[in-house]
């Protein structure tokens, strides 16, 4: 009843997860559009794009470019001038990846509906695959997809709880320099108020209002 409980407890939080990123968005010619997914360390990702339309074969009014970078600029996916396409890459960088989509400038200008579906971790493994390369039961392939959740997030844990501490760190680091600068800003004020009063006290003294 335990192992139950922790199957069902486990099978919510994949369904909660939020490796899988799929939508739908409308993108206006000669205009930009960027979306961003956290992704860690090591981790599998793929991206399927196509614009939606119901002419075939689409125009060239209903093209795109796509690009896709890491959290430090490094290009892992570009397509230039296409109307669909598909990207599949392990991150080296722990942080934001950003897929920025362009829309080509035309006159009069058009609405492209865009359909975009990422997906990061364990939810981008091609299980049919798995189970097909390795003929094995489907009790089996379905133990291997909860093992590698649960490890998956058991390293997400661990990954954002490094994130944390890294936000302690920033916070700490700068409420140190705001009391340095807020010091800092008070001697110079007290400073300029005992210059101010020095100077009105010479000015009267030798005005000989004192």
């Amino acid at each position: 009843m335990r192992r139950l409980r922790i199957i069902i407890l486990v099978t919510m939080m994949i369904s909660w997860s939020p490796w899988v990123q799929a939508m739908r968005f409308d993108l206006k010619s000669g205009s930009s559009k960027c979306i961003t997914e956290d992704i860690k360390s090591s981790a599998l990702t793929v991206g399927k794009y196509s614009i939606i339309t119901d002419i075939q074969p689409p125009p060239d009014s209903h093209k795109i470019t796509i690009r896709v970078t890491s959290p430090y600029g490094n290009n892992y996916h570009y397509s230039d001038h296409v109307d669909s396409g598909t990207f599949a890459f392990t991150a080296a960088e722990s942080g934001d990846y950003m897929a920025c989509y362009w829309a080509v400038d035309h006159k009069p200008p058009v609405t492209l509906s865009i359909e975009f579906d990422w997906k990061s971790g364990v939810a981008a493994k091609d299980w049919s695959k798995v189970a097909k390369k390795g003929q094995v039961e489907v009790m089996q392939v379905e133990l291997q997809k909860l093992y590698d959740s649960v490890t998956s997030i058991h390293e997400e844990m661990f990954y954002l709880r490094e994130r944390e501490e890294e936000m302690q760190a920033l916070n700490r680091s700068t409420n140190s320099k705001m009391a340095t600068f807020s010091f800092l800003s008070l001697l110079v004020c007290l400073s300029v108020a005992a210059l101010q009063l020095w100077h009105l006290k010479t000015f009267f003294e030798r005005k000989k209002l004192l």
